[in-house]
């Protein structure tokens, strides 16, 4: 009888409790039970790696996620590239026993994913927990802001880092939210890549995206309504168009910084993958630590270039003269000390403006 009613159902009766489209289901709770979590949400790290786990199961190549504390309150943005939630569902996914995942639940190593708890859980526990841009294979946008409610690790800025220990490469430091996002980037490196960053190195990278691969016509012509979020900053053409832009994707950021991204001063970040490979082990001496090196593919060398500083100072002199030939022609001061400095991988040459405001030239 039960061969017979899942033949011609589109959903098992004896799990649904409702089928509410777009592919989503409501869980009987004996289905629910069966499906238990190894944990439930106790800090903000679980929620962390619940919103990764989310992503990747939702398909997502890319998941960035902007973090920031002020005032004692905790905000997590997560935007990824998957398949995106259908409007209609952007309140119900909280819900207890919501999930889309009725044939695909499955194991990891952070325990059963697919029950329909974690995103409820998720906003029983935070002061805010919304989608706030999703769309069918546009990605989705959440919005996580936390307290007192939800306790998180105290040291939030150490990185964390490999030692071998027997013959085996260990992770070392606290369980944070970096090392939670690092530990599901390594798990994960042959599907996702995960960047994680200040809403700040978060926009830029997500600008920086945006340029690399949406072409000429698209950044020309484009609303952005058809363009995937993760690629959408790459559309800005001011900085106040890149501040909503960024703000549409739960990304908290002034018109001040909005305005230094677009002049190529922000820095953005690289993914956690590459940042464990670059700081872990691309010093390390011993055989262990080059085998586990090479199972990070695409990470940048460590090699760095030095100028001497006959090369430097013949360098920023030659800008010195040409800046002072070409400076009144816009009411400029000529007798400036041009500062030079890298960042990502770029030389850059900075010339102070005197007595100009932020305005663009």
């Amino acid at each position: 009888m039960e061969a017979f009613i899942e033949g011609v159902c589109s959903s098992d009766p004896f799990k649904v409790e409702e089928d509410l489209g777009h592919g989503y289901v409501k869980l009987r709770s004996t289905e629910a039970e069966k499906r238990q979590a190894a944990q439930d949400i106790r800090c903000i790290e679980d929620v962390v790696i619940e919103l990764l786990r989310n992503s990747r199961d939702a398909h997502a190549k890319n998941i960035f996620i902007a973090t920031s504390k002020d005032d004692g309150m905790r905000t997590l943005a997560v935007i990824d590239d998957g398949c995106g939630v259908p409007q209609q569902m952007w309140n119900a996914i909280f819900e207890p026993r919501v999930t889309s995942k009725l044939e695909t639940a499955h194991m990891d190593k952070w325990g059963m994913h697919g029950r329909g708890m974690a995103l409820y859980s998720t906003k029983l526990n935070t002061e805010d927990a919304r989608v706030v841009a999703s769309g069918a294979d546009k990605g989705t946008a959440l919005l996580i802001q936390s307290g007192s409610m939800l306790p998180e690790k105290a040291d939030q800025s150490t990185f964390p880092r490999f030692e071998e220990s027997e013959g085996t490469m260990v992770m070392r430091g606290p369980k944070n939210i970096v090392r939670t996002a690092c530990e599901f980037a390594l798990e994960s490196r042959h599907d996702v890549k995960v960047y994680l960053g200040s809403p700040a190195q978060i926009a830029r990278t997500l600008y920086d995206f945006g340029l690399a691969t949406l072409p000429a016509y698209s950044r020309a012509f484009s609303s952005g309504d058809d363009i995937p979020l993760v690629k959408s900053l790459g559309l800005a053409h001011s900085p106040e168009d890149l501040l909503q832009r960024a703000q549409d994707l739960g990304l908290g950021l002034s018109l001040r910084t909005a305005r230094r991204i677009l002049d190529g001063q922000a820095e953005g970040c690289d993914d956690l993958a590459t940042l464990m490979a670059r700081r872990s082990f691309s010093s390390g001496k011993s055989s262990a630590h080059k085998r586990v090196a090479q199972r990070f593919p695409g990470a940048p060398s460590a090699r760095k270039v030095h100028i001497t500083d006959e090369d430097k100072d013949r360098l920023i002199g030659s800008v010195k003269e040409t800046w002072a030939s070409m400076a009144g022609d816009y009411y400029l001061a000529a007798d400036v000390e041009p500062a030079m400095r890298t960042i990502e991988g770029k030389l850059m040459i900075e010339i102070p403006l005197a007595d100009q405001d932020e305005s663009d030239i």
